[in-house]
């Protein structure tokens, strides 16, 4: 099936250009055609797994491609690369797709533009699909690119609402300014390698490093220019802002932006190039010392927020936070069975909340309660999503973020015990911020009777993606139970670990810290939100600074907005002016002035008398004379 692997982005494109052009008048046809390609695309992504399988594990890379643009001595293709990496994101991928357009059939059956929805699906879905199995630094840009594109579309599908409006426009533009970096990072490896295949970069950046022919200064800045994509794709400090935004989109869309494709494109991006970030020691630190910052930062400020939506988005931040800091550290398997979980159980949650949505057609936590009598399978498989991202045993969350937690912790970049413990206290966070959403949304009594008498279950396309999900949230980490292993095994970059544990008895004992910490954080929250033994509005009155200061998310979008206002604006206007006045009236206009002057000068010659040229010629002739003569 490897032979094949092409066809896996290039179906959902074919079913996006069917939908538009022809089916687009038949919402069942186009729905139909979209659910279906993408049930092809997941079943060949399997058969390609199991091909992959049958081969040796030291030589399970299977490459191919052509030509596409030659200009010397650059050469650019267009190709496949199918190993471990690509497989696990082509999986994931694929699934998670899957899942969100079964579960759209419910939750946007109602809007006009159903057939364009599944169509900008496919698309974006293909975009991403694109960007993992390139085999080029070139293509995978233009799969970046794309997806950025996409994003665009359907976070402002509902454009006349000028939330949504504002909300694509801003990830638009600040996804530009991480991915100028990444550009010059890909135009960089041209230069200096004349190439931009991975494997043969891959080569060089070895060679040229063994043989000091290459200086490590490139290689680093090399890394860090692609890191600025990574940072603007998933969302790192301090272009973070795009994120929560993001939400005005449908939650069927949120739901496959935070959890499996275009934030985790960064993260893959990262984990595809990292033979160049592992050969430079400052190049993991700023990585990891970015991750961390991210995690920790995103997790207090998801502490104070209200939207349902929102919290979850702060989640996203915070953990893909634990995925880059896990990479910069050296825990390359870690970092990706990390992506691997969360793609399971923040699908999850971001699913459950738009069926909570769907239902009470509100997002505020605090005009929600009390939901678990009317609801009860979103209930319990939110339940299940919010134990699983709190890292309770044995539930995926937990296995991945401990071998982050292990990772950080026997890494030997710069301070790395500063990073392990705020590791450990945004865990404490996630468990308490995660319960407080829990408590509020589904436990205790009504706070809005008329939204609750009019809540009702989501229909079984919605609910049966949601036990499914929960299913893998339960189960999707004991790919590495201790002693077995299997992700690491077949992920593996010269990380295999887990705690070091043999078995399920040791790895608990071993990692009692994260399960305290976790269970504390649950705790915590119970007594404020469930058992209400502690009042959160007191708390928040007697800290009020500091509340105000989270809730407003750190003041970043206004600052942000200053310098947009007083700073580019003012610099904008400065180059206006210089346009205007000295490009196009000193320049532009300058050299037509110049040239009509001239033009009068020499019509001034042009006296259509023929004694007059005729002198002119005898004048130059004598001059050129004189000049010959001395």
């Amino acid at each position: 099936m490897i032979q094949y692997s092409w066809l896996i982005p290039a179906m959902p494109a074919l079913a996006y250009v069917l939908i538009t052009i022809f089916t687009k008048r038949s919402r069942v046809l186009s729905a139909s055609i979209s659910v279906l390609t993408m049930t092809a695309c997941f079943g060949l992504s399997v058969g390609v797994l199991l091909d992959l399988l049958k081969l040796d594990p030291a030589n399970r890379l299977v490459t191919f491609g052509a030509t596409w643009l030659q200009i010397s001595p650059w050469q650019a293709n267009v190709g496949v690369l199918i190993d471990p990496l690509s497989v696990n994101m082509l999986l994931i991928v694929t699934f998670i797709s899957l899942l969100v357009q079964i579960y759209s059939l419910g939750y946007m059956h109602d809007d006009e533009r159903f057939s364009t929805y599944y169509s900008y699906l496919s698309l974006f879905t293909s975009s991403m699909l694109l960007l993992v199995v390139s085999n080029n630094y070139l293509q995978i840009f233009v799969g970046w690119e794309l997806v950025g594109l996409c994003s665009y579309l359907l976070i402002g599908f509902w454009y006349f609402k000028p939330e949504a409006a504002n909300a694509a426009k801003k990830a638009f533009v600040v996804n530009r300014i991480g991915d100028m970096g990444f550009l010059m990072g890909v135009v960089t490896i041209g230069m200096v390698f004349q190439t931009f295949d991975f494997a043969q970069v891959k080569v060089l950046v070895a060679q040229g490093l063994a043989n000091h022919t290459l200086a490590s200064g490139y290689v680093a800045g090399i890394a860090i220019l692609l890191f600025c994509g990574a940072v603007g794709k998933s969302a790192q400090f301090p272009l973070h802002v795009w994120l929560p935004d993001a939400m005005e989109g449908p939650t069927p869309v949120s739901a496959l932006i935070h959890a499996a494709t275009m934030v985790a494109a960064g993260v893959y991006m990262v984990a595809r190039t990292y033979n160049l970030f592992s050969a430079d020691p400052m190049s993991m630190t700023i990585v990891a010392w970015v991750g961390g910052f991210t995690a920790i930062f995103a997790a207090s400020i998801a502490l104070a927020q209200d939207d349902i939506k929102r919290i979850l988005a702060y989640s996203t931040l915070s953990q893909l936070g634990y995925m880059i800091m896990s990479l910069g550290v050296g825990g390359y398997t870690s970092g990706m069975f990390h992506l691997t979980t969360h793609a399971c159980f923040k699908a999850l949650l971001f699913l459950g909340s738009g069926s909570v949505i769907h239902s009470l057609h509100e997002q505020n936590i605090w005009k929600m309660g009390g939901l678990w009598k009317k609801m009860k399978i979103t209930t319990w498989t939110f339940a299940i999503g919010t134990l699983a991202i709190a890292g309770i045993p044995p539930l995926a969350g937990f296995f991945s973020k401990d071998a982050i937690l292990e990772a950080v912790r026997d890494s030997t970049i710069w301070h790395h015990e500063i990073l392990y413990y705020a590791a450990v206290f945004t865990a404490f966070l996630t468990a308490f911020y995660m319960f407080r959403l829990f408590f509020v949304v589904f436990t205790g009594e009504a706070r809005d009777k008329h939204s609750f008498d009019h809540a009702h279950e989501s229909p079984i396309s919605m609910t049966g993606p949601l036990m499914l999900l929960a299913f893998l949230s339960v189960v999707v980490g004991w790919l590495n139970w201790p002693g077995v292993d299997a992700y690491s095994k077949f992920v593996y970059y010269g990380d295999l670990h887990l705690d070091g544990a043999t078995s399920f008895i040791q790895l608990l004992t071993q990692s009692w810290l994260s399960i305290v910490v976790a269970t504390a954080g649950i705790t915590l929250s119970a007594f404020f939100y469930y058992w209400k033994i502690f009042s959160s509005e007191k708390v928040a009155t007697t800290f009020k600074p500091l509340y105000l200061l989270l809730k407003n998310k750190y003041y970043f979008d206004e600052f942000y907005g200053w310098i947009v206002d007083n700073i580019l604006f003012a610099l904008s206007t400065v180059l206006k002016w210089f346009d205007d006045e000295v490009v196009d009236d000193g320049m532009v206009d300058g050299t037509g002035w110049v040239a009509r002057k001239m033009g009068g000068l020499l019509s001034l010659t042009q006296t259509g008398y023929v004694q007059n040229y005729a002198l002119v010629v005898f004048g130059a002739v004598a001059v050129i004379f004189l000049l010959v003569s001395f």
